[in-house]
């Protein structure tokens, strides 16, 4: 394994590695939001860094901008396919900090136990250990 990332990894680093990127797309992962409502729900992010992020996001399909006013131009932005298949990254993300600080982990909803992920092969529907995959699909 080399010390530097390459492959898909590098290229998700890319795509939605910076800051405030990923708390974009967990916003709109709920609902489309205009500017403003995504503003709101940014605490803290500047106007022109929302710009920048939702300018590159749509760059690489990630968020559709919907246009809703031509004069003055404003949009209702949502994510793309490539968007929502970022979903359950941010689930894998988001449990990851939490068991790694003081917040709270997500649990199931019926019995209250904390959630796992495992990786499990669709045509087998057998889980997958570590390891086990072929050695095309290792993330560096």
């Amino acid at each position: 394994m080399s010390a530097e990332p390459r492959g898909g990894l590098s290229e998700a680093l890319d795509a939605v590695g910076d800051r405030w990127t990923l708390l974009v797309i967990a916003a709109l992962l709920e609902a489309p939001l205009r500017f403003g409502e995504l503003q709101e729900r940014l605490e803290g992010i500047a106007p022109n860094v929302l710009s920048q992020r939702l300018r590159a996001l749509q760059e690489r399909g990630i968020v559709v901008a919907e246009p809703y006013s031509e004069r003055p131009p404003r949009f209702t932005y949502q994510l793309g396919a490539a968007g929502h298949e970022l979903a359950g990254a941010l689930r894998l993300l988001s449990a990851w900090g939490a068991r790694h600080t003081d917040s709270d982990v997500p649990r199931h909803d019926l019995c209250g136990t904390p959630l796992e992920v495992a990786w499990y092969c669709p045509t087998c529907r057998e889980p997958v250990a570590d390891g086990d995959q072929a050695e095309e699909t290792h993330y560096a």
